[in-house]
């Protein structure tokens, strides 16, 4: 058991987050996984964990609050030593044209989906980076495909901070090479998460999913499969790009 992979998840008791959790307890790695606010949906994910296998504690923490970060990174160092993380947490908040999105939400966007995901890259190259006295391991930034389409009349907010975080695995991951870590991302498309109801439409999946050219939403384990991957040491010489999971659109 000593010698089993540590690994944070942020936002991993809900949606991609959850699956991921599952996939990698199934993997043998032992879990942190860090939530916001749903206590109930926590104690599923680190049911589940253990059911396949892990050590796994859950940590609810506020990512865009000036110490959550660190809170979190702290009290996952007292479940053992990480070797991994992934920057999971975030949500789209709103549906619709940026001239009609409050400001309170565009700062509320780019606060969890690009400032926590650079807070929470930084703190993880403070835990894993050699430097720093850690064992390296790897950093996965969950992005998302409106990075790279923009998602207008949708949440262009949201496709902005998500090609925020993209820049961020180019970057980072030559920044600390060196530090024995790899920085990788994935980039979901559509998938079958609460993440559209919480922004206000709950049939978003029915109106989009056939849009895309595999004709279908994807599932959170086909995402969680993508991450597990680029976590595993079959990827040992991936670093700096992002892997896109959104069926082909």
């Amino acid at each position: 058991m000593a010698d089993r992979p540590v690994t944070l998840v942020t936002g991993g008791t809900r949606g991609i987050g959850a699956a991921t959790a599952l996939r990698l307890a199934r993997d043998g790695h032992d879990l942190v996984l860090g939530y916001a606010r749903d206590d109930r949906a926590a104690e599923e994910a680190r049911l589940a964990a253990e059911d396949a296998g892990a050590r796994c504690a859950v940590v609810r923490a506020d990512l865009t609050e000036p110490d959550g970060v660190e809170e979190l990174f702290a009290r996952a160092a007292a479940h053992g030593r990480l070797t991994g993380v992934v920057n999971n947490a975030g949500a789209t908040l709103h549906i619709g044209p940026l001239a009609e999105t409050p400001v309170a939400v565009v700062q509320a966007t780019v606060d969890l989906n690009l400032t926590a995901a650079l807070l929470v890259a930084r703190a993880a190259v403070r835990a894993l980076g050699t430097s720093y006295g850690g064992p390296g391991g790897v950093l996965v930034n969950v992005s998302s495909g409106a990075a790279t389409l923009g998602a207008p009349g949708e949440y262009v907010q949201y496709a902005a901070a998500k090609a925020g975080v993209d820049a961020l695995t180019i970057g980072l991951a030559q920044e600390v090479a060196g530090e024995g870590i790899r920085v990788v991302g994935v980039a979901p498309g559509i998938v079958r998460t609460g993440i559209h109801a919480d922004a206000g439409e709950p049939g978003r999946l029915e109106r989009v999913g056939p849009l895309v050219p595999l004709g279908r939403p994807g599932e959170p384990g086909e995402v969680a499969d993508a991450i597990a991957w680029l976590m595993s040491v079959e990827a040992s010489y991936v670093t700096g790009t992002t892997l896109r999971v959104a069926g082909g659109r």
